[in-house]
């Protein structure tokens, strides 16, 4: 498999390719790409059993397409730990380079890599990493855009988008902390919560792509 064919099957699995249907232009816009290369690469893909199209909603993986990008993607997270924790990397430089790293390092080097790290389970981001062999275990999560005021929750992982990384790691977001919703604007407006004792304020845009468990007891 090329590594371009990997990047489509990644990107399917983290937009949720799993439970729905991905549209072409969704895959087109994570990508960069032109649509008219997400429809020859899609049918490839369907054609070899990776993915199940259907026209007019998408695609979505199938069980042989799973199986072949997990390796991928355990890949990506485990450089993604290493690069931050003895690199010094930031949010969004591990998560460029890794994607260069996923693709070339052989399968004894990345069992080495969860080795040397001691099994990480989640990645800088709070994305599970799938242990070899086995598939990943999915936690339905909320959006903080859907938290009403006073409810609290704990942040469990955002988007792995290059300026959003940037972005949050500046404001001070951290991942498997607590947040406390204080205000919402009116009209698609932002959010503000506390966490750790600080006040932090994002857009909505943000707020839809920072993912949250609600603590029991927290709700509205």
């Amino acid at each position: 498999m090329t590594s371009n064919q990997e990047d489509y099957l990644k990107v399917l699995y983290e937009a949720g390719g799993l439970e729905r249907h991905i549209s072409n232009k969704e895959i087109a816009d994570k990508l960069a790409v032109a649509p008219a290369s997400v429809s020859e690469m899609l049918a490839k893909l369907n054609q070899n059993g990776l993915v199940e199209y259907e026209p007019y909603k998408g695609s979505r993986l199938t069980e042989a397409g799973l199986a072949a990008c997990m390796d991928v993607v355990r890949s990506h997270r485990l450089w993604e730990v290493f690069l931050m924790r003895h690199l010094g990397y930031t949010w969004r430089e591990a998560h460029e380079d890794a994607h260069l790293l996923e693709h070339v390092a052989p399968a004894r080097m990345v069992e080495r890599l969860d080795m040397f790290l001691n099994h990480p389970r989640m990645c800088p981001h709070g994305h599970e990493i799938p242990q070899r062999r086995e598939l990943p275990h999915p936690v339905p999560l909320l959006r903080l855009s859907d938290l009403h005021v006073g409810e609290r929750a704990v942040v469990s992982q955002i988007e792995e988008e290059g300026a959003l990384l940037d972005y949050l790691e500046r404001i001070g977001l951290h991942i498997r902390k607590p947040v406390e919703v204080v205000e919402i604007e009116e009209y698609e407006g932002g959010v503000t919560f506390v966490q750790e004792g600080r006040m932090i304020h994002v857009g909505q845009a943000a707020a839809r792509r920072i993912f949250v468990e609600r603590e029991e007891g927290s709700e509205q």
